[in-house]
Protein backbone atom coordinates (compact mmCIF):
# COMPACT_ATOMS: atom_id res chain seq x y z
CA UNK A 1 0.00 0.00 0.00
CA UNK A 2 1.16 3.65 -1.17
CA UNK A 3 2.46 5.55 2.30
CA UNK A 4 1.58 9.24 0.97
CA UNK A 5 3.10 10.09 4.37
CA UNK A 6 6.60 9.27 3.14
CA UNK A 7 6.19 10.55 -0.18
CA UNK A 8 8.16 8.38 -2.60
CA UNK A 9 5.79 8.03 -5.38
CA UNK A 10 7.93 8.53 -8.69
CA UNK A 11 10.83 8.75 -7.31
CA UNK A 12 14.05 7.21 -9.13
CA UNK A 13 16.40 4.97 -6.90
CA UNK A 14 19.40 3.17 -7.47
CA UNK A 15 20.19 -0.28 -5.08
CA UNK A 16 23.10 -1.99 -5.58
CA UNK A 17 22.46 -6.16 -4.55
CA UNK A 18 18.61 -5.52 -4.21
CA UNK A 19 17.49 -8.85 -5.36
CA UNK A 20 18.50 -10.85 -1.34
CA UNK A 21 18.40 -9.96 2.05
CA UNK A 22 18.16 -6.67 3.18
CA UNK A 23 18.64 -4.86 -0.64
CA UNK A 24 15.49 -7.22 -1.38
CA UNK A 25 13.93 -5.76 1.27
CA UNK A 26 14.34 -2.07 0.57
CA UNK A 27 13.90 -2.37 -2.78
CA UNK A 28 10.39 -3.75 -2.14
CA UNK A 29 9.43 -1.43 0.27
CA UNK A 30 10.70 1.14 -2.00
CA UNK A 31 7.99 -0.42 -4.83
CA UNK A 32 5.17 -0.16 -2.09
CA UNK A 33 5.74 3.31 -1.64
CA UNK A 34 5.42 3.56 -5.94
CA UNK A 35 8.77 4.45 -6.67
CA UNK A 36 11.07 3.46 -9.19
CA UNK A 37 14.10 1.26 -8.50
CA UNK A 38 17.12 -0.19 -10.65
CA UNK A 39 18.36 -2.62 -8.80
CA UNK A 40 22.37 -3.51 -9.68
CA UNK A 41 22.71 -7.00 -9.10
CA UNK A 42 24.65 -10.05 -10.86
CA UNK A 43 21.41 -12.05 -10.02
CA UNK A 44 18.15 -10.94 -11.02
CA UNK A 45 16.16 -12.50 -8.12
CA UNK A 46 12.70 -12.90 -8.45
CA UNK A 47 10.51 -9.95 -7.62
CA UNK A 48 8.80 -8.46 -10.46
CA UNK A 49 6.91 -5.03 -10.71
CA UNK A 50 6.22 -2.46 -13.05
CA UNK A 51 8.88 -0.30 -11.75
CA UNK A 52 11.32 -2.23 -10.87
CA UNK A 53 14.46 -2.03 -13.51
CA UNK A 54 17.12 -4.79 -13.41
CA UNK A 55 20.35 -4.10 -14.30
CA UNK A 56 23.16 -6.79 -14.38
CA UNK A 57 26.04 -5.07 -12.92
CA UNK A 58 29.37 -6.03 -11.42
CA UNK A 59 29.69 -2.93 -8.88
CA UNK A 60 32.86 -3.24 -8.58
CA UNK A 61 33.73 -2.53 -12.51
CA UNK A 62 34.15 1.14 -13.01
CA UNK A 63 32.76 0.79 -16.90
CA UNK A 64 29.81 -1.68 -15.46
CA UNK A 65 28.65 1.10 -13.30
CA UNK A 66 28.85 3.76 -15.31
CA UNK A 67 26.54 1.99 -17.92
CA UNK A 68 24.26 1.26 -15.29
CA UNK A 69 24.22 4.94 -14.51
CA UNK A 70 23.69 6.25 -17.77
CA UNK A 71 21.58 4.12 -18.47
CA UNK A 72 19.43 5.31 -15.32
CA UNK A 73 19.78 8.88 -16.28
CA UNK A 74 18.49 8.29 -20.04
CA UNK A 75 15.35 6.51 -18.91
CA UNK A 76 14.22 8.53 -16.20
CA UNK A 77 16.22 12.05 -16.43
CA UNK A 78 16.76 12.01 -12.80
CA UNK A 79 18.16 9.97 -9.44
CA UNK A 80 16.62 11.14 -6.56
CA UNK A 81 18.56 8.39 -4.12
CA UNK A 82 21.48 5.91 -4.24
CA UNK A 83 21.46 2.83 -1.32
CA UNK A 84 24.71 1.09 -1.46
CA UNK A 85 23.83 -2.07 -0.36
CA UNK A 86 25.90 -4.98 -2.33
CA UNK A 87 28.04 -6.78 0.54
CA UNK A 88 29.77 -9.46 1.62
CA UNK A 89 30.77 -11.39 4.86
CA UNK A 90 33.41 -14.10 5.22
CA UNK A 91 34.07 -14.79 9.13
CA UNK A 92 37.80 -15.63 9.30
CA UNK A 93 40.55 -15.11 12.01
CA UNK A 94 43.59 -12.85 11.33
CA UNK A 95 45.21 -16.06 12.69
CA UNK A 96 44.37 -19.18 13.63
CA UNK A 97 46.74 -20.52 16.60
CA UNK A 98 45.24 -23.72 16.20
CA UNK A 99 45.54 -25.45 12.96
CA UNK A 100 48.33 -24.32 10.49
CA UNK A 101 47.19 -23.36 6.67
CA UNK A 102 43.44 -22.74 8.22
CA UNK A 103 40.78 -22.47 6.32
CA UNK A 104 39.24 -20.06 8.66
CA UNK A 105 42.26 -17.75 8.51
CA UNK A 106 41.93 -14.74 6.76
CA UNK A 107 44.00 -15.21 3.36
CA UNK A 108 44.86 -11.96 1.05
CA UNK A 109 41.95 -13.11 -1.44
CA UNK A 110 39.73 -13.01 0.92
CA UNK A 111 40.74 -9.68 2.05
CA UNK A 112 40.93 -7.90 -1.27
CA UNK A 113 37.26 -9.65 -2.30
CA UNK A 114 35.65 -8.12 0.90
CA UNK A 115 37.07 -4.56 0.26
CA UNK A 116 35.79 -4.75 -3.34
CA UNK A 117 32.82 -5.44 -3.04
CA UNK A 118 32.21 -3.46 0.17
CA UNK A 119 34.09 -0.35 -0.23
CA UNK A 120 35.70 0.11 -3.55
CA UNK A 121 31.55 -0.51 -4.99
CA UNK A 122 30.67 2.01 -2.70
CA UNK A 123 33.10 4.23 -4.03
CA UNK A 124 32.42 4.01 -8.03
CA UNK A 125 28.66 3.90 -7.72
CA UNK A 126 28.63 7.05 -5.35
CA UNK A 127 31.43 8.71 -7.56
CA UNK A 128 29.34 7.90 -10.58
CA UNK A 129 25.90 9.19 -8.89
CA UNK A 130 27.09 12.27 -7.18
CA UNK A 131 27.95 13.79 -11.29
CA UNK A 132 24.09 13.70 -11.59
CA UNK A 133 23.14 15.02 -8.31
CA UNK A 134 25.68 17.60 -8.52
CA UNK A 135 23.51 18.66 -11.79
CA UNK A 136 20.25 18.00 -10.17
CA UNK A 137 21.94 20.15 -7.17
CA UNK A 138 19.95 17.74 -4.63
CA UNK A 139 20.32 14.08 -3.67
CA UNK A 140 20.88 11.22 -1.01
CA UNK A 141 22.80 8.18 -0.68
CA UNK A 142 21.92 6.02 2.18
CA UNK A 143 25.63 3.48 2.77
CA UNK A 144 24.81 0.21 4.42
CA UNK A 145 27.20 -0.01 7.31
CA UNK A 146 26.99 -2.56 10.64
CA UNK A 147 26.86 -2.62 13.85
CA UNK A 148 29.77 -4.68 13.48
CA UNK A 149 31.19 -1.46 11.95
CA UNK A 150 30.77 0.44 14.98
CA UNK A 151 31.80 -2.04 17.59
CA UNK A 152 33.77 -4.49 15.55
CA UNK A 153 32.89 -8.15 15.96
CA UNK A 154 35.02 -11.10 16.87
CA UNK A 155 35.74 -13.03 14.08
CA UNK A 156 34.92 -10.21 11.26
CA UNK A 157 37.70 -8.07 11.67
CA UNK A 158 37.89 -7.82 7.80
CA UNK A 159 34.21 -7.58 7.54
CA UNK A 160 33.97 -4.70 10.41
CA UNK A 161 36.84 -2.93 9.02
CA UNK A 162 34.97 -2.63 5.77
CA UNK A 163 31.91 -1.17 7.35
CA UNK A 164 34.46 0.99 9.37
CA UNK A 165 35.51 2.38 5.91
CA UNK A 166 32.10 2.86 4.98
CA UNK A 167 31.41 4.95 8.29
CA UNK A 168 34.16 7.33 7.40
CA UNK A 169 32.90 8.14 3.94
CA UNK A 170 29.21 8.69 5.25
CA UNK A 171 31.10 11.43 7.05
CA UNK A 172 33.73 12.82 4.90
CA UNK A 173 31.01 12.83 1.73
CA UNK A 174 27.86 14.65 4.18
CA UNK A 175 30.78 17.26 4.69
CA UNK A 176 31.63 17.52 1.20
CA UNK A 177 28.51 17.20 -0.33
CA UNK A 178 26.23 19.28 1.88
CA UNK A 179 27.12 22.60 -0.18
CA UNK A 180 25.54 20.72 -3.13
CA UNK A 181 22.42 19.82 -1.25
CA UNK A 182 23.00 16.09 -0.80
CA UNK A 183 22.53 14.03 1.96
CA UNK A 184 24.63 11.35 3.07
CA UNK A 185 23.59 8.69 5.46
CA UNK A 186 24.55 5.32 6.83
CA UNK A 187 22.28 2.66 8.27
CA UNK A 188 24.09 -0.24 10.41
CA UNK A 189 21.73 -3.36 10.98
CA UNK A 190 22.25 -5.91 13.61
CA UNK A 191 21.80 -9.23 14.03
CA UNK A 192 19.16 -9.71 11.34
CA UNK A 193 16.25 -13.01 10.68
CA UNK A 194 17.42 -15.57 8.71
CA UNK A 195 17.99 -15.24 4.67
CA UNK A 196 19.57 -16.99 2.25
CA UNK A 197 22.98 -15.42 3.07
CA UNK A 198 23.01 -16.74 6.73
CA UNK A 199 24.48 -20.16 5.56
CA UNK A 200 25.42 -23.07 7.57
CA UNK A 201 29.07 -22.48 6.18
CA UNK A 202 28.67 -19.21 7.50
CA UNK A 203 27.33 -20.35 10.83
CA UNK A 204 30.25 -22.53 11.01
CA UNK A 205 33.14 -20.32 10.14
CA UNK A 206 31.69 -17.29 12.70
CA UNK A 207 31.24 -20.38 15.56
CA UNK A 208 34.37 -21.36 14.90
CA UNK A 209 35.76 -18.00 15.07
CA UNK A 210 34.27 -17.69 18.22
CA UNK A 211 35.15 -21.44 19.97
CA UNK A 212 31.20 -22.00 20.10
CA UNK A 213 29.17 -24.47 18.50
CA UNK A 214 26.35 -23.47 15.74
CA UNK A 215 23.70 -24.20 17.85
CA UNK A 216 25.45 -21.50 20.45
CA UNK A 217 25.03 -19.10 17.64
CA UNK A 218 22.05 -19.57 16.52
CA UNK A 219 20.99 -19.29 20.84
CA UNK A 220 23.09 -15.86 20.48
CA UNK A 221 20.28 -14.74 17.63
CA UNK A 222 17.90 -14.06 20.38
CA UNK A 223 19.85 -13.56 23.39
CA UNK A 224 19.11 -10.64 25.45
CA UNK A 225 22.71 -10.51 27.05
CA UNK A 226 23.74 -9.16 23.74
CA UNK A 227 20.57 -7.58 22.09
CA UNK A 228 17.97 -5.71 24.66
CA UNK A 229 14.82 -6.45 22.62
CA UNK A 230 15.35 -10.23 22.47
CA UNK A 231 15.25 -11.09 19.03
CA UNK A 232 16.47 -10.77 15.78
CA UNK A 233 15.95 -7.74 13.41
CA UNK A 234 13.10 -8.22 10.55
CA UNK A 235 14.17 -7.08 7.45
CA UNK A 236 11.35 -4.91 6.94
CA UNK A 237 12.50 -3.18 9.95
CA UNK A 238 16.02 -1.75 8.31
CA UNK A 239 13.78 -1.07 5.39
CA UNK A 240 11.85 1.15 6.52
CA UNK A 241 14.37 2.90 8.17
CA UNK A 242 16.24 3.33 4.63
CA UNK A 243 12.61 4.32 3.17
CA UNK A 244 12.62 7.42 5.18
CA UNK A 245 16.30 8.19 5.27
CA UNK A 246 15.65 8.61 1.51
CA UNK A 247 12.24 10.72 2.14
CA UNK A 248 11.87 14.61 2.44
CA UNK A 249 11.08 13.68 6.05
CA UNK A 250 14.94 13.30 6.62
CA UNK A 251 15.88 16.34 5.27
CA UNK A 252 17.92 17.84 7.78
CA UNK A 253 19.56 14.21 8.37
CA UNK A 254 23.23 13.69 6.96
CA UNK A 255 26.58 12.84 8.25
CA UNK A 256 25.46 10.06 10.73
CA UNK A 257 25.32 6.05 10.52
CA UNK A 258 21.93 5.23 12.69
CA UNK A 259 21.97 1.62 14.41
CA UNK A 260 18.56 -0.77 13.49
CA UNK A 261 19.98 -3.47 15.93
CA UNK A 262 18.00 -3.73 18.94
CA UNK A 263 19.90 -2.02 21.30
CA UNK A 264 22.73 -4.28 20.35
CA UNK A 265 26.26 -2.76 20.89
CA UNK A 266 28.65 -5.81 21.68
CA UNK A 267 29.07 -8.51 19.08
Amino acid sequence: MNNSWINLSGRVYVVTGGSSGIGKAIVTELLNNDAIVYNADLNEGDMIDQNLHFVKTDVTNKAEVAALINKVVSEQHKIDGLVNNAGINLPRLLADAAENNSKFEFTEQNFEKMFAVNVKSVFLVSQAVVHQFEKQKYGVIVNMSSEAGLEGSQGQSVYSATKGAINGFTRSWAKELGEHNIRVVGVAPGIMEATGLRTLDYEEALAYTRHKTVADIRAGYKSKSTTPLGRSGKLSEVADAVNYLLSDRASYITGVTINVAGGKSRG
